[in-house]
């Protein structure tokens, strides 16, 4: 029979306890603070004995049983664990963490308060080109003097949008409409709570290297100084299964499969008919699949086939 008791107590994780409030600073001037949890790993694995019934008692041990579920994509008892952040970020990165819409939010009002008095700033070395090949993303970083000037460009622009937004404030305007002509790089602040399960899809994008610098920034922080302490086998596997892991499609699979054994022209031909490969004028082209599959077989060590 089921001790009651255990079914009441609240799960503790010292680890997290001792940071609960402690502030871990991002980018210039952002930070993130842990306000409260729900649940541990033990939880992630009571909700699963309870789901699965008696027979999972046989489990040898809880972490094997988190690495399963993970493993097999059995998400719902990761729900039962949640995290409430406090955090303070640039404007443009809150609006993609706020397209996870999978949390709950409660954000910093500029119809009732006065605008944070901060902005982003951007360091002469950090400007970045835009990527030739994707078109959401950035290149290679820009020369030392054009960084130079467009900092200062930046500067002057952050200190005018003050004292325009001040200026309003002091004239009486409302708040709602004195903040309209404030920039992105404004830092807002938020309440954001969310479960495990839709904590580890976020980070899975988000400190992605594919992602943008900033939010990647934050994203890292919250993974790796409080999930990693919070719940550490569920963060382990993540890492395993999911962050880390390597995902091949269908035809990736029959690609490698066919270079294995030394089919390399049948590669060749299917890369072709599923229209990874083309040809114009004598060159051949790769398509975007391509390109990215390419980098898996850099992974393995293994070189293109063609």
């Amino acid at each position: 029979m089921t001790n009651q008791s255990e079914i009441l107590s609240r799960p503790q994780c010292p680890e997290l306890d001792e940071i609960l409030g402690v502030t871990f600073p991002v980018l210039d001037d952002g930070f993130i603070r842990v306000i409260d949890y729900m649940g541990t790993d033990s939880s992630i694995v009571q909700a699963a004995r309870v789901s699965y019934g008696a027979g999972t008692k046989k489990v040898s041990e809880d972490r094997g049983l988190i690495r399963y579920l993970l493993r097999h994509r059995h998400t719902t008892p990761f729900e039962m664990c949640e995290l409430k952040l406090h955090v303070r970020v640039p404007m443009d990165c809150w609006r993609q963490w706020i397209r996870h819409r999978t949390a709950s939010v409660n954000e910093y009002s500029t119809r009732y308060s006065v605008a944070i008095d901060a902005a982003r700033t951007t360091a002469p070395d950090e400007w970045r080109s835009q990527s030739e090949i994707n078109k959401q993303g950035s290149g290679s970083g820009i020369d030392a003097e054009t960084g130079a000037q467009l900092s200062a460009q930046e500067a002057e622009l952050q200190q005018q949008c003050k004292d325009v937004y001040q200026s309003r404030i002091d004239q009486g305007v409302a708040r709602e409409q004195a903040r309209k002509d404030l920039p992105l790089g404004t830092y807002t602040e938020a309440y954001w709570k969310v479960d495990l399960h839709n904590l580890l899809h976020f980070l899975a994008l988000r400190m992605d290297e594919h992602a943008q610098y900033e939010i990647r920034e934050f994203a890292k922080v919250i993974g790796e100084q409080i999930v990693s302490k919070w719940v550490p086998h569920t963060w382990e596997a993540f890492l395993d299964y999911r962050f880390n892991s390597l995902y091949l499609s269908d035809a990736e699979t029959q690609l490698i499969a066919l270079v294995a054994q030394g089919k390399e022209e049948d590669a060749r031909a299917l890369a072709f008919e599923i229209g990874w490969l083309s040809e114009k004028e004598g060159e051949v082209k790769l398509s975007r699949e391509a390109r990215e599959f390419r980098g898996k077989l850099e992974r393995l060590g293994l070189g293109m086939p063609w």
